[in-house]
């Protein structure tokens, strides 16, 4: 009887890892899948975040433009320009 019991408990014992093997499988993918997931938002609001750093960086040269500057200067702190004989040359020696 000692030698049909050996191939049982092997059977039982692959059996096992087997299983085992199967859940780790399951879990791994879960994870890979879970992990994709959140790859993929990431991914989308990087873009979203490059779209709206592109619409800022328009915004921000659209609000230095010489034109908008030389406006407020003129309409909001009533500056004005120098005329000719105002305006002295400084040379650095």
């Amino acid at each position: 009887m000692q030698p049909k019991k050996q191939p049982v408990v092997l059977t039982i014992v692959l059996i096992c890892v087997c299983f085992f093997s199967a859940l780790a499988l399951i879990y791994t993918k879960h994870e890979a899948r879970k992990l994709f997931i959140e790859l993929e938002q990431l991914t989308a609001e990087r873009d979203e975040l490059n779209i709206e750093w592109g619409q800022l960086q328009i915004e921000q040269s659209t609000w230095a433009t010489h034109a908008r500057i030389e406006k407020v200067a003129l309409e909001e702190l009533s500056l004005a320009r120098p005329a000719t004989s105002e305006i002295f040359v400084i040379e650095r020696q």
